[in-house]
């Protein structure tokens, strides 16, 4: 059985919702808590949740949005670390992570012979999914800082210029310019930067162009949207279960 979900609607939904998340979460415990230990523990939270999703036997709504959850979090750390820490400008850390993840799909198409994550039926493609899923992050992250601050668009103009993007891509696949598999790949590259560059607007004090609601009201409530969609989601997810069992009696 395929170990995560399909591209529906409530995916994209989820996974934007990840994304905004993630990084207002991630700001809020670096610029509260020591850096260091956060990034750390961070980790090994993620990891924790990894273990657990890579030994699932199907796909678990709550454990694999956690997953992706905790991707969030802790990819925006990672590019965050890289450019603030060690100081690599966003200009150099986009396109290596760029890289970083066509490496991951080269390797992953010749090991397993296709990337299509309908396929995720191993643990091993489980592996190359999941670290596929860190590259997008960590890249669509690096890409909306450097198109907020390097390319002086801001948070907001930023976060448009992606959702065009988005849209570009939705039309090739509506008129079969773009194949599925390239289009999901796509699109889930420019869900991190949509998703971070609309959350640090609302987020980020007015001085740098925000809304200057706060990074921890901005978590609390992406939070609680993530719960809620999940929550409905498991519970569609369950009833046709339910009716074929119905049926069976």
């Amino acid at each position: 059985m395929n170990r995560v979900p399909g591209p529906t609607a409530s995916f994209w939904l989820i996974k934007v919702l990840t994304t905004g998340m993630g990084e207002a979460l991630s700001d809020f415990l670096v610029t509260r808590l020591y850096p260091v230990p956060t990034v750390l523990v961070t980790a090994a939270v993620f990891a924790v949740v990894l273990v657990a999703q890579l030994r699932a036997d199907r796909y678990r709504p709550w454990l694999y949005w956690g997953a992706v959850s905790m991707v969030g979090v802790f990819g925006t750390m990672v590019a965050d670390v890289t450019h603030v820490a060690l100081g690599v400008p966003y200009a150099v850390s986009t396109p290596v992570f760029f890289a970083a993840l066509v490496v991951v799909f080269v390797l992953w198409r010749r090991v397993e012979g296709t990337v299509d994550v309908h396929t995720i039926t191993s643990t091993r493609r489980q592996l190359f999914y999941w670290a596929a899923v860190i590259a997008t992050f960590a890249m669509g992250t690096a890409a909306g800082d450097l198109a907020a601050s390097t390319l002086h668009l801001g948070y907001l103009g930023g976060g448009l210029v992606f959702v065009a993007a988005m849209i570009i891509v939705v039309l090739a696949r509506l008129t079969a310019l773009l194949g599925p598999v390239t289009a999901f790949w796509t699109a889930y590259v420019l869900t991190r930067p949509v998703g971070a560059s609309f959350a640090d607007f609302v987020a980020v004090p007015h001085a740098r162009g925000g809304l200057d609601v706060g990074t921890g009201l901005v978590s609390a409530v992406l939070v609680i949207a993530i719960a809620f969609a999940v929550a409905v989601q498991e519970k569609v997810r369950r009833i046709p279960s339910t009716e074929a069992a119905s049926s069976v009696r």
